[in-house]
């Protein structure tokens, strides 16, 4: 027989020529596929950390308010009447919350010396956003020859908390609690004659 054109090799035979030490074998194709498929995976899985790493971070969010911007104290009125002698009196006074983090109220008081005062519910408790309390105080006096006669400004010492800070405020309770306190003082003292 005779053929015309180049021999090509048959089965299980292979090119003596580059057998050779020192020159490299043909890859098949699908070995150069995987081999850029992994190349080109390693090049997106790096890109994607070096996106994550250097990513922005985002802001903060803002801290809560100030305990005393966020909690309004109003005076509710029903205060009893004493009669003279009687060295305690009550009266009633609402928390409230807009909006914001819950806020504790440590402790209730009033500046004056002659006079102390205790709460119901007892302190500490919580007022949440929606959710008013209203608070019993029962005024107690101490010193008759001391209470403040007239007081244009009397206010109740509060002390506040939530997650941002601890506060001591002060709350003036408008011109109704201030006539319906010293109604009460006076009252409860009246003033003897001078001889």
């Amino acid at each position: 027989m005779m053929a015309i054109g180049p021999v090509e090799p048959g089965e299980d035979t292979y090119d003596h020529e580059s057998a050779r030490p020192g020159r490299p074998r043909p890859r098949p194709p699908r070995f150069r596929r995987t081999t850029l498929a992994a190349a080109a995976a390693a090049i997106i899985g790096a890109a994607a950390i070096g996106f994550y790493v250097t990513r922005p971070e985002p802001p903060p969010p803002p801290p809560p308010p100030w305990p005393s911007q966020s909690v309004s104290v109003t005076y509710e009125g029903d205060m009893s009447r004493p009669r003279a002698g009687d060295r305690t009196f009550t009266f009633a006074v609402a928390f409230a919350q807009e909006s914001g983090p819950p806020v504790t109220v440590r402790r209730v008081g009033q500046p004056s010396a002659a006079l102390s005062v205790s709460t119901s519910p007892l302190t500490p408790f919580e007022v949440k956003s929606g959710s008013p309390r209203k608070l019993i105080i029962t005024m107690h006096i101490r010193e008759c020859g001391e209470v403040p006669r007239n007081a244009g400004l009397p206010f109740l010492e509060v002390t506040l908390s939530n997650e941002r800070a601890n506060e001591k405020q002060s709350y003036i309770l408008g011109p109704e609690y201030a006539n319906d306190l010293s109604a009460a003082l006076t009252a409860a003292c009246p003033r003897t004659p001078l001889s």
